[in-house]
């Protein structure tokens, strides 16, 4: 946790942490609404800089065994619950803050007063959380099986996906979100990515995330609430999620940019889309980087749209698999720097061995001389 007595900075406000985070530095104080942090957004804060968060909900509610707090915390970061606080109202974004202790103040007057999380508390919660994973695992069944029987089309495989350019048959096809150890499964997964030439489907703000590691997205999948407009530009096929109702809430903006851009109507949330996009369109294998794929990150994510991810893995599990697997079936060959190393190295070598052998001097001479005899020099 930070050791600062006194901090004080511009306040950056957002009730949508991924959003918050992409506007954040170091001397600023992030103010969130943003109950069980999940581990994602604590990274980002993280990466962020920033050195103080206060959240106006419960970082750490019990419900399940949430790393995020944790995560916050042991980054070097004062995390600060004040559940309640009317810091939105009260605070406008960009004005200077001051925190002390558990308390936020503007020109001396207290707007809140919070508890400042520690790590050893944070620690036991995640402990006891444990012990109540039984409860929210039974949460979770339940509305698994009511989306079931809502959405069965998902795993008749009913849905209706639009004709794209890109050719997934008999591919692989690399889907990239924004999820837990995202940068790190993509830096993984480099030598599959050069051996095998996988389809790139970004999900959301994944397409900015292959973008930052060096790739172009073949197609981007969502809502486009999270994703740059540069990477929106990129050249991609833009595949606008709609949900059942027919509402697409990202049709407004890529109709405001004048891009082009199919839609899809899918339960569930845009990674699952995504995914069913590449079985559909006849992937040959899917590989996740960033997606939800234990019990606690499904549980994590607190919404009943995470039922519709557990039921998407039993419609493309054959073919599915995580980034982190992936990288340790590669073949990891030999690259350039190595074999050129091994090649200067024998030279060097035969010079040595010349220099310290005169029968080896006299022969290459010998041959020196026969060579200019023949060119005539």
């Amino acid at each position: 946790m930070a050791s600062f007595v006194e901090f004080t900075g511009r306040a950056r406000l957002d009730r949508r942490t991924k959003h918050l985070v992409k506007r954040l530095t170091p001397d600023d104080v992030a103010i969130i609404d943003h109950t069980d942090l999940d581990r994602v957004s604590a990274e980002e804060l993280v990466e962020s800089g920033v050195r103080v968060v206060v959240n106006v909900a419960s970082s750490q509610s019990g419900r399940y065994p949430n790393p995020g707090p944790l995560v916050l915390v042991r980054g070097g970061v004062r995390l600060i619950d004040a559940p309640g606080a009317e810091l939105f109202d009260a605070v406008s974004d960009g004005e200077l803050v001051t925190v002390r202790g558990g308390g936020l103040f503007r020109n001396g007057t207290c707007l809140a007063s919070g508890h400042v999380l520690a790590e050893h508390e944070l620690e036991a919660a995640v402990e006891q959380g444990r012990e109540r994973v039984t409860e929210a695992l039974e949460e979770f069944a339940e509305n698994t099986m009511r989306y079931l029987r809502e959405e069965g089309s998902v795993l008749a495989g009913e849905l209706a996906f639009p004709t794209l350019k890109t050719r997934f048959r008999d591919r692989h096809a690399l889907v990239v979100a924004r999820g837990p150890g995202f940068k790190r499964d993509l830096r993984m997964v480099r030598p599959y990515l050069r051996d095998f030439k996988p389809v790139l489907v970004a999900v959301d703000g994944g397409a900015d995330a292959l973008l930052e590691a060096g790739y172009r997205p073949d197609v981007i999948v969502g809502d486009m609430d999270s994703v740059s407009d540069g990477a929106l530009r990129s050249g991609a096929e833009l595949v606008c999620h709609a949900y059942r109702n027919g509402n697409a809430p990202g049709a407004a903006r890529l109709d405001g940019l004048g891009l082009e851009y199919h839609t899809v109507e899918a339960p569930g949330i845009s990674e699952d889309a995504a995914l069913l996009l590449a079985h559909d369109k006849g992937a040959e294998l899917i590989v996740a980087v960033g997606t939800h794929l234990n019990l606690t990150e499904f549980l994590e994510r607190n919404r009943r749209g995470m039922s519709s991810t557990f039921v998407t893995r039993l419609k493309v599990g054959e073919i599915l698999v995580d980034a982190k697997g992936v990288s340790r079936l590669v073949s990891r060959g030999p690259g350039l720097w190595p074999l050129l190393f091994v090649v200067l190295a024998g030279l060097a070598a035969i010079v040595v061995a010349v220099l310290v052998s005169p029968a080896l001097r006299n022969l290459v001479e010998l041959i020196a001389s026969r060579v200019q005899d023949t060119l005539g020099l």
